[in-house]
């Protein structure tokens, strides 16, 4: 086992990526604790990781509140003895065209995706930085990268792509490793309601996926505890990208343009 006499804090993790990555990590012996505003879904949650003989404890966190954070560091540290990874899940996501998106809707994407990593990471950091070493996750999306739409969302997980490279940089010295993830699209249940209105959604994306289809959270999970894990000991500011190919290239362009008869 890859985290055994490690301690992580998961935000989000009552369902999704978070909840399968908690999951993932308890298996490998790590100490989870699992924070979400959602607390019958975090008390799910941990429930499932103590029914295979895990260790989780749930602490009920608004992560864009820096109280509500800040308590959830200084409860990891009271129960665990210190914080050795962190795992900035937790995310907003609405609204599309800027034009339609007004200055709250815009500021609740920046507070959910990036002022929460923000407010996290400084909570964690201190802690990580007395123990000389730890290991920071932070979630982003393919929408970082590439013009996709949902411009407020898009926006602020491009900045979680900086903000995990600049800790990585300042704080490589102190033994902090910071690195994130670009997922493509996954099948959580934040799609519910899309899916209920269009059951088709996934098999149209697909097409756009070399693998022809959207990812997992368990293989989400698979790459935060890699770079959470010492087989990454000398991974820091990457952003790794787990997306099924989607952004390195567009195939069924491709097609169109050999169709036509381009070269």
């Amino acid at each position: 086992m890859q985290l055994v006499n490690r301690t992580a804090i998961i935000t989000g993790a009552g369902s999704g990526i978070g909840r399968a990555t908690a999951q993932r990590f308890a298996d490998e012996g790590a100490r989870v604790v699992v924070a979400d505003i959602n607390d019958a879904a975090g008390t799910e949650t941990v429930a499932s990781i103590e029914g295979d003989d895990g260790t989780a404890r749930f602490v009920h966190t608004d992560v864009t509140d820096s109280a509500d954070v800040e308590a959830m560091a200084s409860q990891t540290v009271d129960a665990y003895g210190g914080v050795d990874i962190l795992v900035n899940n937790a995310y907003f996501c609405d609204g599309d065209d800027i034009l339609t998106v007004d200055e709250e809707l815009w500021n609740r994407n920046i507070r959910g995706c990036l002022s929460s990593a923000f407010l996290c990471c400084k909570a964690v950091l201190p802690h990580m930085i007395d123990q000389g070493k730890g290991a920071i996750v932070n979630i982003a999306s393919v929408n970082g990268l590439l013009g996709l739409g949902e411009e407020a969302y898009s926006a602020a997980k491009a900045g979680v792509i900086s903000l995990t490279q600049n800790i990585a940089v300042r704080y490589g010295e102190q033994g902090i490793r910071a690195n994130s993830i670009c997922p493509g699209s996954i099948q959580t249940p934040a799609w519910q309601a899309v899916l209920e209105k269009d059951p088709d959604l996934f098999n149209r994306l697909s097409k756009w996926y070399p693998l022809k289809r959207v990812g997992k959270p368990e293989e989400i999970a698979a790459a935060a505890l890699f770079l959470a894990s010492d087989q990454a000991s000398f991974v820091t500011g990457t952003n790794l990208i787990v997306d099924g190919g989607l952004t390195a290239g567009l195939k069924r362009m491709g097609e169109e343009l050999v169709g036509a008869g381009n070269p």
